[in-house]
């Protein structure tokens, strides 16, 4: 898929593949809230706790005060982005979640 991103929206996906790649683990994501903050994490994985790593990231926002997103990205192998993943960013105010493959390539544009 080619199209041209926001510089902002650009960050987001960087930010969320810098965190995957950092961990070595398949999926990272980043968010920006409605101030311009950005949060990146990654999936986690424990015998007792297993969050995708949008979960965490909006996890991360929300704890620090966020009550909305303008966009989330998700960098992952995966073709479409869970159903999950979907509803959070619904829940969080309707901001654009982006899919993108590890090299950084936008895959999709969701919501």
């Amino acid at each position: 898929m080619t199209e041209t991103l926001d510089p902002e929206d650009t960050k987001i996906i960087t930010l969320a593949r810098s965190a995957r790649a950092r961990a070595g683990v398949p999926e990272g994501a980043a968010v920006r809230d409605e101030t311009g903050r950005t949060y990146a994490a990654t999936t986690v994985t424990l015998p007792s706790l297993r969050l995708s790593a949008l979960q965490v990231a909006v996890a991360m926002a929300v704890s620090s005060g966020a009550k909305s997103l303008e966009a989330a990205a998700i960098v992952s192998e995966a073709d479409e982005p869970g159903e999950q993943d979907v509803s959070i960013v619904e829940d969080m105010g309707n901001g654009t979640l982006f899919l993108a493959a590890p090299d950084g390539s936008l895959k999709g544009r969701y919501i």
